[in-house]
């Protein structure tokens, strides 16, 4: 920039004090008077918030937004090469990395805190130390820094540096600078690069305590800047946004118009600003500024409101004024709200066993509410303990399952009696002839029939009932899970003896199962009158069903038999001195077929009712006991270990209330002063 003779000997008597003189870098934009007589801006806010910002730091620090609670933050974000690394130094008046590609490779979480120090005083803190630099030396402490958090590549991080600036003139601001948006990654970055920045920023924008300093270049359309687009993604109406408008000297053409038209909704306004260049000082590069937007024939017509490093910093430094003042209230009641809640849940956890008799009493009072828990909801019926849990509504799921297999044994083929009807009794009286006399119905006959279709219906039987121990293995466990979940080690030895006890008494009832299926087989006996009934009825229509059978005059395919169904009797007129035999047998044969179902169906449930009565009673806990206290199990002394989940668990929550504790604490000496910023 060109500038006159007598500006320029201003500049070199200015450059003989160097940065030191930085506090004439910000200046009150109201003021118009010669520079000699400007007082450095040290906002009256500064005093006043200078506390708040320490408190907030401090939560900072506490990681309070692990336990789910956002702080206010001033968010920097920007294009790649929009001139974000250059306002902030100009904020702070020291130099930051700079070179090609993304320079802020982790997110720098800057303090910038006014102090009339002699000598400026610059920290870092990263991975839970503290290094000291200086003004000199930051920016390559910084690089330093970040190639511990980030790696020596081109890669980023998410895990956040922190740079304590203490220095005569700048503005109390906490502000977090994020790497600069970038869409093609250069050599030693990765493919997904883009993503992982969007990631980071989008993780810090998206809070409703957060303030988005969004840096655009003058030199772009901000309609297509990559940052306004992620920034309107959370702030539609752009209420929490703020503009600073970079490179004013380089694209004076228009940005009247572009930070007047707002197009893309920059609800918190715009600041335009000329950052330094070369080898200007801080203090020059004000200077500079200050020259440029009230002598540029366009820039000039520029609000002086909106223009320069000193409006940008009071602006901030009001924003942030603001945002303390809307959120900390809140913050104060989460952090009382979540301290209330984990002191609670920590209460409520089982106190740790210190002894033998307190490891029994416990081991006793879980099994008494396992044993509880099952008489209710396999017995009573009463699933109050698990009201959104359909598959725990015991008594209705056994009674389901117990249908269902009623209806396999009904409608399987052996119980279909119209199925090639008679001719299975035909060919076993053909095989069953003796020297006698005729149509004497042998014994033998029936119990063949009655032991082919007992044989084909076995696997029925036996199937329902390992479905239904399987299913009472899931709910056996599932309890004991639930009232052992507190410990570990109980637990473990419960749940092996559950599932041991299941499979014993499944073995058990198949093997009654079986039994049922060869009594069943070898012998034809009941007093059940239904029996006798069912036969005379049959019986009575064997002269009609007969008749029709053989009747030559209409040879009928299909004869409709009452009980029974349609019969399809093509095939009986082929044996014509077995049919009324036959017809005998297959009456005796449907009649006992019943009862037989029955039996299977009735003994089947009331022998299962009896073992889960068995299991809840007297089996569970008796198999628990000895597995416990087997040398597998390792005695009561093991129950004293705690569980990894409640140990987890209890170590997670007394961190959490020690830090809400910290961060009570440390908000309490503020609350005072929330007032202040209304």
């Amino acid at each position: 920039m060109v500038v006159t003779s007598k500006r320029s000997s201003t500049t070199k008597a200015t450059r003989k004090n160097n940065d030191d003189e930085s506090s004439l870098a910000l200046v009150h934009v109201e003021q118009a008077q010669p520079l000699s007589a400007v007082a450095p801006i040290v906002s009256s806010y500064n005093e006043k918030i200078r506390p708040v910002l320490d408190a907030l730091e401090n939560l900072r620090r506490l990681n309070i937004a692990k336990e789910g609670i956002q702080l206010p933050t001033i968010v920097v974000v920007g294009d790649q090469s929009s001139g974000k690394s250059s306002v902030l130094e100009s904020l702070a008046s020291i130099s930051l990395p700079r070179g090609q590609g993304i320079c802020t490779r982790v997110p720098l979480i800057m303090r910038l805190q006014n102090h009339p120090l002699p000598q400026p005083e610059l920290l870092l803190e990263f991975n839970g130390k503290t290094v000291s630099t200086d003004e000199a030396n930051v920016s390559e402490a910084i690089n330093l820094a970040t190639e511990e958090l980030a790696g020596l590549g081109k890669g980023i991080s998410n895990t956040p540096l922190t740079l304590i600036v203490k220095k005569n003139g700048v503005p109390d601001l906490t502000m977090v600078d994020l790497p600069g948006i970038t869409r093609v990654p250069v050599h030693g970055q990765p493919e997904n690069i883009y993503d992982q920045i969007k990631d980071i920023i989008m993780e810090y924008i998206t809070p409703e305590e957060s303030i988005i300093l969004n840096v655009l270049s003058a030199t772009v359309d901000f309609t297509t800047c990559e940052s306004i687009r992620m920034s309107q993604t959370v702030d539609k109406t752009g209420l929490r946004t703020l503009a600073v408008v970079t490179k004013a000297d380089k694209s004076p053409e228009g940005l009247l118009e572009k930070v007047t038209a707002d197009d893309v909704n920059i609800g918190l306004g715009y600041v335009c600003v000329r950052n330094r260049i070369g080898e200007e000082s801080y203090a020059e590069a004000r200077l500079e500024e200050l020259h440029l937007f009230e002598s540029h024939s366009l820039l000039s017509k520029i609000d002086k409101s909106i223009v320069g490093i000193p409006v940008l910093a009071q602006k901030l430094v009001q924003v942030q004024a603001m945002i303390i003042s809307k959120t900390l209230p809140e913050i104060i009641k989460k952090i009382n709200e979540k301290l209330v809640h984990n002191e609670n849940e920590l209460d409520n956890l089982p106190a740790n066993l210190s002894s033998i008799a307190d490891a029994m009493t416990a081991f006793m009072y879980i099994l008494s509410l396992s044993r509880d828990s099952l008489k209710k909801i396999l017995i009573s019926g009463d699933f109050e303990e698990y009201l959104d849990e359909k598959n725990m509504h015991c008594t209705a799921r056994l009674v389901e399952m117990l249908n269902l297999y009623a209806d396999d044994l009904q409608n399987c083929a052996e119980s279909d009696c119209t199925k090639n009807f008679m001719m299975d009794e035909i060919k076993v009286l053909e095989e069953s002839k003796l020297i006698g006399l005729p149509n004497f119905m042998p014994r033998t006959a029936f119990l063949t029939i009655l032991h082919s279709k007992v044989k084909g219906i076995a696997y029925i039987p036996i199937n329902f009932v390992e479905n239904v121990w399987n299913y009472l293995e899931t709910v056996v466990i599932s309890v004991l899970n639930r009232h052992s979940s507190n410990y570990y080690q109980l637990q473990v030895s419960a749940r092996r003896a559950g599932v041991k006890l299941i499979e014993k008494k499944k073995k058990i009832s198949i093997q009654h199962v079986i039994e049922a299926i060869e009594m069943e087989k070898l012998t034809d006996y009941t007093c059940n009158p239904e029996y006798l009934l069912e036969y005379n009825k049959l019986i009575s229509q064997q002269d009609e069903f007969l008749k029709q059978v053989l009747c030559t005059a209409t040879n009928p395919t299909h004869v409709n038999l009452k009980g029974v169904g349609e019969i399809d009797v093509v095939n009986l007129r082929n044996y014509p001195h077995l049919l009324s035999q036959a017809f005998d047998l297959k009456a005796r044969i449907i009649a006992y077929w019943k009862i037989v179902l029955r039996r299977f169906i009735d003994s089947i449930a009331l022998r299962l009712m009896l073992s889960i009565n068995e299991l809840i009673n007297t089996d569970l806990q008796k198999e628990i006991v000895d597995d416990v206290l087997s040398s597998g199990g390792g005695g009561i002394e093991r129950l004293l270990e705690e569980s990894p989940y409640i140990s987890g668990k209890r170590q997670k929550l007394s961190r959490s209330v020690n830090v809400l504790r910290e961060s009570k604490e440390t908000v309490a000496k503020i609350m005072d002063r929330i007032g202040i910023y209304e």
